[in-house]
């Protein structure tokens, strides 16, 4: 748990769902939702209004964005972090952390996950369900790995970067910011030029 033993969930959908059951077992008491979309009634979620409404939590809540899309995830972390908001870091308790990790605001790392010796994960950064980050590496602000993606040792990960599930990044390899992986590739040589890379070996088929 971090400040507040109420949290306090930008977002209420799947990821959302996911993230609140991290939390949970985080130690918080008690973990609301905003959001401006009406949501299934089947979620069973506590939403207690939409987005704007955040100012009114601020005293008492920590908060966390749980929205996958990077660059909303980004507006409304900045958003809170210009108003005071305490923002939560939120770990799994089965992800596995090495020694010498740093994990950024309003990260999550979830279950199952491993991150290892001296990887440095950056704020905002989705780490999801059985991802692995390997030593050394390092990954930028509002990064998502996605699930059961690998990332193999002293691999630098620009902003924005999306790697999609069950990609592979071999070892020494530079990704540079805004780069989107599909799901299933393998990246054997360093990107350079932001798009969507697709393939084994990934290859390049839409710019930017």
């Amino acid at each position: 748990m971090n400040g507040n033993s109420k949290l306090m969930i930008i977002g209420a959908g799947g990821h959302g769902r996911v993230v609140r059951d991290t939390a949970s077992l985080c130690g918080y008491s008690e973990i609301s939702f905003l959001d401006d979309r009406l949501v299934d009634e089947t979620c069973k979620v506590n939403i207690c209004g939409g987005i704007s409404d955040y100012a009114q939590y601020l005293s008492d809540h920590d908060f966390f964005v749980a929205i996958g899309d990077g660059t909303a995830r980004r507006k409304i972390f900045t958003m809170l972090s210009q108003a005071g908001a305490s923002i939560a870091v939120l770990i799994h308790p089965s992800a596995s952390i090495g020694g010498d990790v740093t994990v950024g605001r309003g990260s999550v790392v979830m279950a199952g996950a491993v991150i290892t010796n001296s990887a440095v994960i950056g704020e905002g950064v989705i780490v999801n369900t059985c991802a692995s980050v390997d030593h050394d590496c390092t990954l930028g602000d509002f990064v998502h790995i996605s699930v059961g993606a690998h990332l193999c040792g002293s691999v630098t990960v620009g902003q924005d970067v999306f790697i999609g599930a069950g990609s592979t990044v071999i070892n020494n390899i530079d990704i540079c910011p805004s780069a989107v992986l599909g799901a299933g590739s393998v990246v054997v040589k360093s990107i350079t030029e932001a798009g969507t890379y697709i393939g084994v070996p990934a290859r390049k088929v839409k710019s930017e």
